[in-house]
This record gives structure tokens, C-alpha cells and sequence, in this order.
């Protein structure tokens, strides 16, 4: 059986964020902070395959926060969820890496369906640079 993928929900508005919670708990482990910062943190201690950002946070910015994420490891696919829904907004995201944009109020089955493909994209990449780097593939079977 194939690990679990697992889900961090970056929100600083407790509603949005147990929403989401109870929404992708169902078919992902997940993980919830209330700031950019405690994001950071989180991912450089766990192993998080995909991300749900705000946008409009106190503190660091969300557009902060992704520029962090993509630096420190740059698999891992980030779809901005935002009240924030102005198109410059989701260009912006997009230009540093998001991969969609989601509007809130949100949807539960848009949702489901985003974070499903964002995650199967994200193995696919992740499939590929498997296949097409060969020092990957000596170097996964040393540590086995």
C-alpha cells in the first residue's frame, strides 16, 4: 500500500482552515498553521507533498511564503486559496510557482478535485525526474 500523502493547510482564519481540514482529512493526512512562519517550520521537518495558501496573512505574505516554499523545496505543489480573487493576485502566485488558485468562498468538490490533480502532477514530475536521472536512481538504491 502506497504512503499517504500528506497536506499542509496554510490559513490564518480558523473557519476556512477547519473546513479544509475536515475536507482533505478524508483522503490525506494533514497538517494546519495559522501563519507563514509555522509553515516554514513545519516543512522543514516534515515530509508535505502539496500546500493550501492564503494569500492575505499577517506577517509573512503568502506570496512570501511561497517564494520560501519553492526555494526550500521545490516539489512540493502549492495551490493559493484566497478571498483575494483578483487576477493579478493568481498571476502573481502563479509566477512564483503556485500551481491553481482557488477562491473563496470554496467549493468542496473543486477542491477536491484541484488538490487530486495538483498531487498526481506533482508524482508524475517526480516519476519522470526519477526515470530521467540515472545518478536518482543509483543513489535511491544505495540507501535502500
Amino acid at each position: 500500500m502506497e504512503p499517504q500523502e500528506t497536506i499542509l493547510i496554510v490559513e490564518d482564519e480558523a473557519g476556512p482552515r477547519e473546513s479544509l481540514r475536515m475536507i482533505l482529512s478524508s483522503f490525506y493526512d494533514v497538517y494546519a498553521v495559522a501563519n507563514g512562519q509555522e509553515a516554514i517550520d513545519l516543512i522543514r521537518e516534515q515530509n508535505i507533498s502539496l500546500i493550501t495558501l492564503d494569500l492575505n496573512m499577517p506577517g509573512l505574505s503568502g506570496i512570501d511564503v511561497l517564494k520560501e516554499i519553492k526555494k526550500m523545496k521545490p516539489d512540493i505543489e502549492v495551490v493559493i486559496i484566497t478571498a483575494s480573487e483578483t487576477l493579478p493576485n493568481a498571476q502573481k502566485g502563479m509566477r512564483f510557482g503556485a500551481s491553481d488558485f482557488i477562491s473563496k468562498p470554496f467549493h468542496v468538490a473543486e477542491v477536491i478535485t484541484i488538490i487530486r490533480k495538483s498531487i498526481e502532477r506533482r508524482n508524475a514530475s517526480l516519476k519522470n525526474q526519477k526515470l530521467t536521472d540515472p545518478t536518482k536512481n543509483l543513489q535511491d538504491g544505495l540507501h535502500k
